[in-house]
């Protein structure tokens, strides 16, 4: 239930999740430490496991400080999984805050981001998630505003062709940022602010999506209680991205991400959904395929893309296990998924 307009909120806890990334959430945690000024609350860092000596690092740099504490999450579960590590923990002492914010490890807020993002949820006690404008060094805008995916925009996004984009253009997942405070589907987790009541009403990550998508489902869930997600453009965010997952580096896309994505979808859409998303993604590939080789344009996919997507939704029909898609051990790498 939304919160009365006499009781403000105070508390934030930040959330920053380390995998091999020491020195960059060295950065980070500085950055929120200068952003939290002002604010009640403090920071968590969860080292998830990273065993490269990422967790010595950061507990020797921030030992004793006040408003920082370094946890070992012990086991490397994902995205969701670790930040689910950090919530549980509340503040020092074990306090629950108010609000929850999560932050990147390769993200670094300006001196007003955190606050800006705690005074809009306090003016705004119907609103369950609010989120920042982020920006690459260079200036550039980062598309972190969403709607939430459907077939439709399955075959949108893969078909790549003008006319389509138009006709389902309101299906686009992206959506270019506001220039003003504005309710989207869902938001980047990458500075996210969330009430605690939400967590409490609607539950923290699904940790059965090891990593992508575990945003998407979350936002869904609030908005299906009631809380919506807001985008606030004055809270400012520099944002490297994908640092820790090296999406940037991937020479096929990982099983994970098929896994995250097959349980968006089965979750939210059941059985048919799922199926229907898959087909209507190969029928968006057919169409881009068909305009590659009569307009000889560049691939937009990365190698085996299609394949993979056929094979896992295969494997998935034929499973008899649970619905979840989790894989018992994760590898390192896409290539190294792909070697078996």
């Amino acid at each position: 239930m939304p919160m009365p307009r006499n009781n403000p909120l105070q508390t934030v806890l930040t959330v920053i999740l380390n995998w091999r990334t020491a020195e960059m959430t060295e950065r980070a945690t500085r950055a929120a430490l200068r952003a939290m000024e002002g604010v009640d609350g403090a920071i968590t860092i969860v080292d998830n496991d990273s065993g490269d000596g990422s967790f010595e690092h950061l507990r020797a740099a921030f030992a004793g400080h006040p408003r920082v504490q370094v946890l070992q999450s012990g086991h490397n579960g994902g995205y969701g999984a670790g930040n689910n590590v950090g919530i549980r923990a509340g503040l020092p002492g074990g306090q629950r805050p108010d609000l929850v914010f999560l932050l990147n490890s390769d993200a670094f807020p300006a001196p007003d981001a955190i606050r800006i993002l705690r005074d809009y949820l306090t003016a705004h006690p119907d609103t369950g998630m609010a989120g920042s404008h982020v920006h690459g060094s260079d200036g550039e805008p980062h598309v972190t505003c969403f709607r939430f995916p459907t077939a439709w925009s399955e075959l949108e996004g893969a078909a790549h062709t003008g006319v389509i984009s138009r006709l389902l253009g309101r299906f686009q997942v992206p959506i270019t940022p506001p220039d003003a405070p504005a309710r989207v589907d869902w938001l980047s987790g990458a500075s996210l602010m969330i009430r605690s009541d939400v967590l409490d009403r609607v539950g923290l990550f699904d940790e059965r999506f090891f990593l992508y998508f575990e945003e998407t489902d979350l936002c869904r869930r609030a908005a299906g209680a009631g809380w919506p997600c807001v985008y606030v453009p004055d809270s400012q965010v520099e944002h490297i991205g994908s640092v820790s997952t090296g999406m940037r580096e991937w020479s096929r896309v990982p099983r994970y991400w098929f896994d995250s994505r097959w349980h968006y979808f089965r979750k939210h859409h059941g059985r048919s959904g799922v199926m229907l998303a898959t087909l209507a993604h190969l029928a968006g590939g057919v169409i881009w395929g068909l305009r590659r080789v009569l307009q000889r344009r560049g691939a937009k996919t990365p190698p085996y893309f299609f394949r993979d997507l056929v094979r896992h939704a295969g494997r998935r029909l034929l499973s008899r296990g649970p619905k979840g898609g989790a894989l018992k051990q994760r590898p390192q790498s896409a290539s190294q998924e792909y070697s078996t």
